[in-house]
């Protein structure tokens, strides 16, 4: 069975570069724009990784932060699931070079995402 460790955490931020550059200066994580995606990335000493999400992502939402879970294949988690009464909120969704994400809402409503490597994915 999947790990489903958590590999990115997003922050709504309607200035991504402004936000990333509190969190920088406040906790000393390290940022990265990737500038294929236009999309502000930060590391954590502790390793924890995610990105700053701007108005022009699909999960932009103001006071919402979106954790992604690990997966091997986004597919047969969806489907998994779905069996068990979550709903598809965005579908699978390629990242050019990276990899491929999807979003859920569990039986709450909370949003989660999925997220597999390029290198494993399916």
């Amino acid at each position: 069975m999947a790990n489903y460790s958590i590999a990115h955490l997003e922050i709504p931020a309607a200035d991504p570069d402004a936000v990333g550059a509190f969190y920088r200066e406040v906790f000393g994580w390290k940022l990265e724009t990737n500038a294929e995606h236009n999309y502000v990335t930060f590391q954590s000493e502790g390793d924890l990784r995610g990105g700053f999400a701007g108005p022009a992502e699909p999960t932009y939402k103001p006071d919402r932060l979106l954790v992604y879970l690990a997966t091997d294949e986004i597919d047969a988690t969806v489907a998994t699931i779905e069996a068990h009464g979550g709903k598809t909120v965005l579908p699978k969704t390629e990242v050019a070079h990276v990899g491929w994400w999807a979003v859920f809402a569990d039986p709450a409503g909370n949003h989660i995402g999925l997220f597999a490597r390029r290198s494993t994915s399916k």
